[in-house]
């Protein structure tokens, strides 16, 4: 809220460039050594089940999108699977934030979900593509047969530079920095377990909390700068980056509960479903779908679904959870949201 009202008095803060670099890959850094450290602990097999359903329910979320985008707000085919895919891929942002909500709450959560972002990451980007590709080329032979479709038209502009290789995009999403730095200190996090954390333990676990907030005012900051482009996404974009966000992370809850995670665990996995993409999305869609517009999907889930997720979201599904695993009624939902937002 802070970076929010700083970036709507055109305050000239601005968190240094070099900072804004670094704490990205810090927060990683911390989230990946305590999952491989929680992968040694509980061991990896105890993770198959989460990851492979969280797989599933992110490919699902991810065709569910595309459906509402296109038939429901009537969006091209390029903007439905850019869009789709931006909220059916993760947010390390969110997740790195609901660990710090959690931590201030005194909650816990199974460190192994750190590993399941590192799958997830790349999974809604090369579905996408692939759904892309598949649509453009059975068109092109409906072009060659008739000329008179209105999709025939859409998918003529810009042809030749539509389909994108699922290697390129496959090597663009695991090799960038987020997923190397994520997964090489889950690696090192196992390997090195709590004794080896001892030692580092000062910097990246004291201070993540931090680190946190002052990311947190750089969101706030770059998020506020863009409220004044909700207005181009529109009704329809602006309502979907709410609702569909609420909805997906409710059933993430839901779904991991009855898996078995904790308190904790259900709400990070929840948050993971109602997350969306706003850093890896950008750098992949480019030059994946370079029809797609940019100020759809950044603006939708920078400007309003993080802010959303944060405030809102995060709460209520930490509410959910807390519901569910207590056994108490749903009458008593709304007296747990009033808590966390108290």
């Amino acid at each position: 809220m802070f970076g929010i009202i700083a970036a709507r008095i055109k305050s000239d803060l601005k968190i240094p460039e070099a900072i804004s670099e670094f704490l990205p890959l810090y927060l990683l850094a911390a989230i990946g050594l305590h999952g491989g450290i929680e992968m040694r602990n509980t061991g990896f097999e105890n993770m198959l089940i989460p990851m492979f359903v969280a797989i599933g329910l992110s490919l699902l979320f991810t065709l569910n999108h595309y459906q509402i985008l296109k038939r429901l707000g009537k969006f091209n085919l390029f903007d439905s699977y850019a869009l789709a895919s931006t909220y059916g891929a993760v947010g390390a942002v969110h997740f790195s934030v609901g660990l710090s909500f959690l931590k201030n709450h005194g909650v816990t959560s199974e460190g192994y979900i750190a590993a399941i972002l590192a799958v997830l990451e790349p999974l809604a980007f090369i579905l996408a593509i692939f759904m892309t590709n598949m649509a453009v080329s059975k068109q092109i032979k409906a072009k060659k047969q008739s000329f008179a479709s209105d999709d025939s038209v859409e998918i003529d502009v810009g042809l030749n530079q539509t389909k994108t290789k699922l290697s390129k995009v496959l090597h663009e999403s695991i090799t960038g920095k987020a997923i190397v730095i994520l997964l090489g200190s889950i690696v090192i996090g196992y390997i090195i377990g709590e004794e080896g954390f001892e030692s580092i333990k000062i910097v990246f676990d004291d201070m993540f909390t931090g680190a946190i907030v002052i990311f947190m005012i750089e969101m706030g900051i770059i998020a506020g700068q863009r409220l004044d482009d909700i207005k181009k996404v529109g009704i329809f974009l602006t309502a979907f980056a709410i609702v569909i966000p609420l909805f997906n992370g409710t059933i993430g809850v839901l779904v991991s509960t009855a898996l078995g995670l904790s308190v904790g665990g259900a709400v990070m996995f929840g948050l993971l479903m109602a997350s969306a993409s706003f850093i890896a999305a950008p750098a992949v869609l480019r030059h994946a779908i370079p029809q797609a517009k940019p100020s759809l999907y950044i603006t939708s889930a920078l400007g309003i679904t993080f802010p959303f997720n944060i405030i809102v979201t995060l709460p209520i599904l930490f509410a959910i959870s807390t519901m569910v695993h207590t056994g108490e009624g749903a009458i008593d939902l709304f007296h747990y949201v009033s808590e966390v937002f108290s």
